[in-house]
C-alpha cells in the first residue's frame, strides 16, 4: 500500500488576519514533527507537491461570478461587495491579500490526491490542508472558501466512481458537503459532530437523511457537548462500520478535524489525541483500497501536531513513539504525542442516549442503501 501525504510550504502562508483562529502554521508543525519522525523516508511513504486548482476545477462546484468576486477581493478589488459572497472586515471569513491563490491551492492539493487514486500510484493521500467543508456554491462560511472536498468527489464522479462515502469527524457539521450530495444516492455523507443547537453551524440533525433519490444517504450523528472518547467511539462503532459495510464504496473520503479535542477552544467536545486516532484506525479498516484523507478545523497548534502525526502514521501503517524528536520538543515543547485522559461526568446517560441515536440512524439509512445494492 502506498501512502502520501501532499505538502508544500505555500499551504502554510495565507495569513486571514494576524488575530484569526485558524493559523495554516499548523500544517508546517504536522509537517515538521512527521519530517523527525522519518515518516517520509519510508519505502511506502512520500510527499506530494500540490498545485493551484484551474478556474474549470473552481466551476465544478463553484459560480463563476463567485470564483472571480474572490478574484478580485484577494487584490484588495470590489471589497464594497463582500457581504455578497459571506465576507466581513471582521468575522470568520475574513479577506487578506493572496486568499484566492492560496484558497485555490488547497483544493488543487486535494485534487492532486484525488488523481493519485485514480491513477492507482497511491492508495492513500492525506491533504492536511483540505477538509474545508463549510463553503458553499457562491458563498463563503465557517473559514472555508472553496469547498475542496466536494470538488474532489465530483472528480471522483466524472471518473466513473459509483459509490463514495464521505465521513466527517469534525466538531462541525459538514453541512457544505451534505448538501452539495444531498439528492445523490452514489455520494453517501456521514458526519458526527457537536449538535447544531449548541455549535456553529446550527445545522445536521437526524432528521437531514436526504432528499430525492438521495434519501438515506445523508446521515448526521449530532453529540452532547463534553463527550468524550468512550461515548465517540462506541457511538461510532455502532453507527458507522455497518452502514459502510451494506453500502461498500469504492473510494472513501474522510475529513479528520481535530476541533473535537478537549483543549480546542472553539467546541466543547473533549476526545483525545488517541481517541480521535482510535476513529481514524477503524476508518482505516473500512477503507476500500482508495482512501482520501483531508484536514478540517482544529485551532489548537498543540493537538493539531499530535493528532494529525499520528494519522498519517496509521494511514501509512507506520508505528511512531509517543515522545516526539528531540528537536522537535525544544523548538515547540511539546513532547508527547498522547494525552492524559480528562475526567468527565455524566459518560453513561450520554453514551445511553447516543446509542439510541445510532439505533434510528441505522434504521433510516439501511433500506435506502440495501435497495441500492439490489439494483
Amino acid at each position: 500500500m502506498q501512502s502520501g501525504f501532499v505538502y508544500s510550504e505555500s499551504l502554510t502562508k495565507n495569513i486571514l488576519r494576524e488575530d484569526h483562529i485558524l493559523r495554516p502554521m499548523r500544517l508546517r508543525l504536522v509537517y515538521e514533527l512527521l519530517s523527525e519522525y522519518s515518516a517520509f523516508s519510508q519505502e511506502n511513504s512520500s510527499l506530494i507537491e500540490p498545485r493551484i486548482a484551474s478556474v474549470n476545477e473552481l466551476m465544478s462546484f463553484h459560480s463563476r461570478d463567485y470564483i472571480e468576486a474572490v478574484g478580485a477581493f484577494s487584490q484588495g478589488e470590489d471589497l464594497d461587495r463582500q457581504n455578497r459572497y459571506g465576507f466581513s472586515d471582521s468575522g470568520d471569513n475574513t479577506i487578506s491579500p493572496g486568499m484566492y491563490e492560496s484558497a485555490a491551492l488547497a483544493v488543487g492539493a486535494s485534487i492532486v490526491g484525488a488523481e493519485k487514486l485514480l491513477d492507482s500510484s497511491y492508495n492513500h493521500v492525506f491533504n492536511a490542508g483540505g477538509g474545508y467543508h463549510h463553503a458553499g456554491p457562491d458563498f463563503a462560511s465557517g473559514f472555508c472558501i472553496f469547498n475542496d472536498a466536494v470538488i474532489a468527489i465530483k472528480k471522483f464522479l466524472l471518473a466513473g466512481v459509483k459509490r463514495i462515502a464521505y465521513i466527517d469527524i469534525d466538531a462541525h457539521h459538514g453541512d457544505g458537503v451534505q448538501n452539495a450530495f444531498y439528492s445523490s444516492k452514489k455520494v453517501l455523507t456521514i458526519s458526527i459532530h457537536q449538535s447544531g443547537e449548541t455549535l456553529f453551524p446550527g445545522t445536521g440533525s437526524i432528521d437531514e437523511i436526504g432528499e430525492d433519490e438521495g434519501a438515506g444517504f445523508a446521515v448526521n450523528l449530532p453529540l452532547n457537548p463534553n463527550t468524550n472518547d468512550n461515548v465517540y467511539l462506541s457511538a461510532f462503532n455502532a453507527l458507522v462500520p455497518p452502514i459502510i459495510d451494506e453500502f461498500k464504496p469504492e473510494i472513501l473520503v474522510t475529513q479528520l478535524g481535530i476541533d473535537t479535542h478537549f483543549q480546542d477552544p472553539l467546541s466543547q467536545l473533549s476526545l483525545t489525541t488517541q481517541g480521535h486516532n482510535s476513529v481514524v484506525e477503524k476508518l482505516k479498516e473500512l477503507a476500500p483500497n482508495k482512501w482520501l484523507a483531508l484536514g478540517g478545523g482544529g485551532y489548537d497548534l498543540s493537538a493539531v501536531a499530535r493528532t494529525w502525526a499520528l494519522d498519517y502514521a496509521t494511514l501509512s501503517s507506520q508505528k511512531i513513539d509517543n515522545t516526539t524528536p528531540t528537536l522537535f520538543n525544544e523548538t515547540y515543547g511539546i513532547n508527547k504525542l498522547l494525552d492524559q485522559v480528562p475526567e468527565i461526568d455524566g459518560d453513561e446517560e450520554n453514551l445511553n442516549f447516543i446509542i439510541s441515536q445510532t439505533d434510528k440512524l441505522i434504521e433510516n439509512a439501511m433500506p435506502y442503501i440495501r435497495a441500492l445494492r439490489n439494483q
